[in-house]
């Protein structure tokens, strides 16, 4: 290890309280600490703010971050502030005085991280020519798939920040993200830098998220039973619809849960209030659509829902990752059905992106529905997608769950030869109507009770019909007939399967353990019941701290801190500072208190 990583690895230790480098900072830091460019693809969780925080604080200077969201870097800022770090943000926020005392920082040359906007810095306000004029000695562009037209987030002002890097004379350029596959790193390579910069890919792989997938059966319960199992604890839950998240949050609230809604058609002030709110507090289910989210850097998130399916995988990858930050387990769910299937392709199909955008996105929404009625390992089927193998994960809903594919052809046949004889036109629930044999009053109006495949599928659950159609519909075989009226119609590969011409084999549904799981007390840290009931003492008195100084909780302290000190249970400052997260500013600040706090509660 070269003297430079042994300076920031003894810096890590001393301002942060980490004994070591997680996985691929390391070789990050190698790369910035010597001056090259960097495009460094990392898991959310996996520190990537260190690779420029620890070259700030080593060379000095002054390191401009871009980042896409106010709250984030005002999150960044105090949490870099509560280590001793001189760290501002200029953002619409700030007013004239306080915008002048970071200016008048910067000229002192005190400053060690500013972070901005994108749309702050290529505005005509004339602040990217002030800071040229000050000397900036690295750029730092966070959720650099913003600058790719195949990033999932992507923001047109990112584009131009290749100007500001040359305005800056050419300083070096660090770009992270969590979520990009090999078009979308080539792209941002080509817009950002000069030459080809050294790229670090880490691994995707997450093993701290639990994956699980459901049909949507009810889905409103099916996201309580989250919440439930996580009682007291932080969650998000993503809806495709702004109403659909307002809705979801006044039921889990007349539930008796601490739910909050966020979606870009609200209120300004109302929107930043829940941000702040689900930011400060630990116990917030924040109900939002995909504007919610992006760079937060709460660690504590205990568990991420979809209440819709996800458009593609990099934006799923990118929202699970909100989970677990912390390296805590935290369990992800991902409800999926049919209208979520045809609402996406519609989407797609509607935008003017011309053809090849339209085949990308098509083909990124496939491995979408792919990972979704997946009959293999989630974590390999996910990580496949990356360009990356492993084995079975052992945990995920399949892994434990045993599904099986199985020969489906006969059955897919009778679904399809009912989807022909019924003219092209209907639905799955009217479908399941024919094969299940039920002559409903539409059924006997359209003659269809007459028909060779009327109650052909007796033997089988209306639902498990359904759970069918939505599955060939995914496979291809079965596309809608109407954008309007809905409905379904054979595809060739359809066409082909009813003919004998092609077998199909379809996943075996595994039993929910719904009751089981929901009644399963959520203790999945490590801890014992003594050492949980003090973490939840720490808990409350983090919670004080973090109110009257005005700071999110985990500023104070990550609940991993609290974990240990709850099962260390130190008695002197040097016992703190074996405390993972505990370094000298915070021992300084904050030992005492939470050393008087473990005493008291040992005393009982």
């Amino acid at each position: 290890m070269t003297a430079a990583l042994e300076e920031a690895r003894a810096a890590l230790k001393t301002i942060f309280g980490y004994d070591d480098f997680r996985s691929g900072q390391e070789e990050v830091l190698s790369a910035v600490l010597a001056g090259e460019n960097v495009l460094a693809v990392m898991p959310t969780g996996s520190g990537k703010s260190m690779c420029y925080q620890l070259p700030a604080v080593l060379q000095g200077g002054l390191t401009l971050v871009v980042s896409p969201l106010i709250a984030l870097m005002r999150d960044q800022v105090q949490q870099l502030k509560a280590v001793g770090i001189a760290a501002e943000t200029l953002n619409s926020t700030n007013d004239e005085t306080e915008a002048r005392a970071v200016f008048d920082q910067i000229r002192a040359d005190e400053l060690r991280l500013l972070f901005v906007s994108p749309e702050r810095l290529v505005g005509s306000g004339g602040l990217a020519a002030m800071l040229a004029r000050s000397g900036v000695t690295r750029l730092a562009i966070d959720e650099a798939h913003c600058v790719s037209q195949w990033g999932h987030d992507f923001r047109p002002e990112y584009r131009q920040l290749a100007r500001i890097r040359e305005m800056l004379d050419d300083v070096p350029v660090i770009a992270l993200t969590a979520t990009a596959d090999a078009t979308t790193r080539a792209d941002i390579a080509s817009a950002l830098f000069p030459e080809q910069p050294k790229i670090v890919v880490q691994s995707f792989d997450r093993p701290n998220l639990d994956l699980r997938f459901e049909p949507k059966d009810q889905p409103r319960r099916q996201i309580e039973d989250v919440v439930i199992r996580h009682n007291g604890r932080a969650g998000i839950v993503y809806t495709a619809s702004r109403n659909r998240a307002e809705t979801l949050a006044e039921w889990l609230s007349g539930k008796g849960h601490r739910a909050l809604a966020y979606h870009a058609g609200m209120d300004q002030g109302a929107r930043s209030r829940n941000q702040d709110a689900f930011l400060l507090e630990d116990n917030i289910v924040m109900c939002a659509t995909v504007a919610f989210g992006m760079g937060i850097n709460k660690p504590d998130v205990r568990f991420v829902v979809h209440a819709d399916m996800p458009g593609g995988i990099e934006a799923y990858y990118q929202e699970i990752g909100r989970a677990g930050r912390d390296g805590l387990p935290a369990e992800t769910l991902t409800l999926y059905g049919l209208e979520d299937m045809a609402l996406r392709r519609r989407q797609i199909d509607e935008k003017n992106g011309g053809e090849e955008r339209q085949r990308v996105e098509h083909k990124r929404l496939s491995a979408m529905i792919d990972l979704c009625e997946a009959s293999t390992c989630r974590r390999q089927a996910l990580l496949a997608y990356f360009g990356e193998t492993s084995g079975p994960c052992g945990r995920c809903d399949l892994c434990s769950g045993h599904a099986r594919l199985e020969d489906a052809t006969v059955i897919a046949q009778k679904i399809l030869s009912a989807v022909v004889r019924t003219g092209e036109r209907f639905g799955a629930g009217y479908l399941a109507d024919i094969l299940l044999g039920e002559a409903t009053d539409a059924v006997v109006r359209n003659r269809h009770d007459g028909l060779k495949t009327f109650g052909a599928g007796k033997d089988r659950s209306r639902r498990a019909w359904m759970t069918t159609v939505r599955q060939l519909f995914a496979a291809g075989a079965l596309e809608e007939a109407s954008d309007e009226h809905g409905g379904f119609r054979l595809t060739d590969r359809g066409a082909t399967i009813l003919r004998g011409q092609e077998p199909i084999a379809l996943r075996v549904q595994p039993e929910r353990e719904r009751r089981r799981l929901r009644s399963e007390k959520n203790r999945t840290d490590g801890m014992d019941e003594a050492s949980a009931a003090m973490f939840e003492h720490l808990r409350a008195l983090r919670l004080t701290l973090a109110r009257e100084e005005g700071v999110a909780a985990y500023v104070v302290f990550p609940d991993r801190t609290l974990i240990d000190m709850a099962q260390l249970r130190p008695t002197t400052k040097n016992d703190m500072l074996l405390i993972q997260g505990v370094g000298t500013a915070k021992l300084e600040r904050y030992g005492d208190v939470f050393l008087a706090a473990i005493r008291d509660f040992q005393r009982g």
